[in-house]
């Protein structure tokens, strides 16, 4: 298989993650999206939303991290990403669209970039946006937290599809200074799945396109 990803994309972490926790090897392509290298008509070729990440099996290519990852929990059910019941499946997709949903697609590159040139908003607006809706988003993700049994993870005591989209943005979070108090299963949800190895191999340091 070969990962066309960036080492920063949170989507592209997030696959990236459910790889590492299926033990599952593939080849790192890396596309560099803050240089508009998506935009190239190679990529193009690939990937038809010209976004990352895209997943090549061999046999056919995937875009979109959460239906990659069902996917992969499907084709490479051990261990498992999703509950093997369907209300905790319900659950765990829940919480993870709680992120990729309704707070990143307001953070991502993209949206930063329109807000900067297109808007005329300043570094410090920009930060501001950013700030808001990743903090108003996490109160909401822990909130429904709260309301579940507790656990390790986000979903019982085991890494799901939940903790591979939390992690990333965390990640992303700490890069602008968010306020991460009063979180306090949110964030032990995330230093439980950082003790893992699986989520460091995935993280972005630990990428061959890893920039400071």
């Amino acid at each position: 298989m070969k990962l066309y990803n960036y080492f920063r994309s949170s989507a592209s972490f997030r696959v990236r993650i459910a790889l590492a926790l299926k033990g599952l090897p593939y080849d790192y392509v890396s596309v560099h999206i803050a240089k508009g290298d998506h935009k190239k008509p190679e990529y193009a070729s690939l990937a038809a939303d010209t976004l990352v990440p895209l997943l090549d099996t061999g046999a056919a290519k995937l875009s979109q991290s959460m239906a990659i990852i069902e996917y992969l929990d499907e084709t490479h059910p051990t261990p498992a990403l999703l509950p093997a019941d369907t209300l905790g499946r319900a659950k765990v997709r829940a919480l993870a669209q709680s992120i990729a949903c309704e707070i990143h697609p307001l953070n991502n590159l993209r949206v930063l970039k329109y807000l900067v040139k297109e808007l005329k908003l300043d570094e410090d607006t920009k930060t501001a946006w950013y700030r808001h809706w990743v903090r108003d988003g996490l109160v909401s993700f822990e909130k429904q937290l709260a309301q579940l049994p507790a656990g390790k993870f986000c979903y019982g005591d085991t890494p799901t599809l939940a903790d591979c989209c939390l992690v990333p943005q965390i990640f992303n979070g700490k890069r602008f200074d968010c306020d991460f108090s009063s979180l306090p299963r949110t964030m032990a949800a995330f230093d439980a799945c950082m003790q893992l190895d699986a989520f460091q191999k995935a993280q972005p340091s630990s990428c061959p396109d890893f920039e400071a």
